[in-house]
């Protein structure tokens, strides 16, 4: 049997105050289920980083593949100081729950989770169900909500309600 390895690091100091609090701040603004989801976001950054390093001394050519790739997720990078300078918010932006949001197809994050994880979400005529799907540039404009009650099930019970009072 192959064992698994884990795609992130748990953090050197379990109880660091101001890391926790950090933690805290990015699980609201981007309706995370767990602190999980930002240790593996962190070890995709660091990812990004050291391959940025390793690629500093390679051709130019090699690097502008790098670049390419990282633009089409949606980052803006121009050099190799750019990728050093990520910060986990980047990646946490690209999100297909925080897209979902940012383009005001739901009223809160957590709801736009909750469609990603119920299957009503559509990326390019796809079902997407993984709330960690980094959605390119390309796939942006393509996104869609699968059942169009969503949005109409608010107003309905509002017209109900005046009828019945009115």
């Amino acid at each position: 049997m192959i064992r698994k390895h884990n795609s992130y690091v748990r953090p050197k100091k379990a109880f660091e105050k101001s890391r926790i609090k950090e933690e805290n701040v990015l699980m609201k603004k981007y309706g995370l289920k767990n602190k999980v989801e930002i240790w593996k976001t962190i070890a995709k950054v660091d990812y990004f980083r050291r391959r940025a390093k390793a690629l500093a001394r390679a051709s130019s050519e090699e690097q502008q593949i790098f670049f390419d790739k990282l633009k089409k997720i949606g980052l803006k990078i121009t050099g190799l100081s750019d990728v050093l300078e990520l910060k986990v918010e980047d990646l946490l932006e690209r999100r297909l729950p925080t897209i979902i949001f940012q383009k005001k197809l739901v009223d809160t994050i957590k709801h736009s989770r909750q469609l990603v994880t119920h299957k009503k979400v559509l990326v390019n005529g796809k079902i997407i169900n993984i709330p960690s799907y980094i959605v390119s540039v390309e796939e942006e404009n393509s996104i869609k909500l699968k059942n169009s009650k969503v949005k109409s099930i608010k107003p309905v019970a509002a017209q109900v309600g005046g009828q019945e009072n009115g």
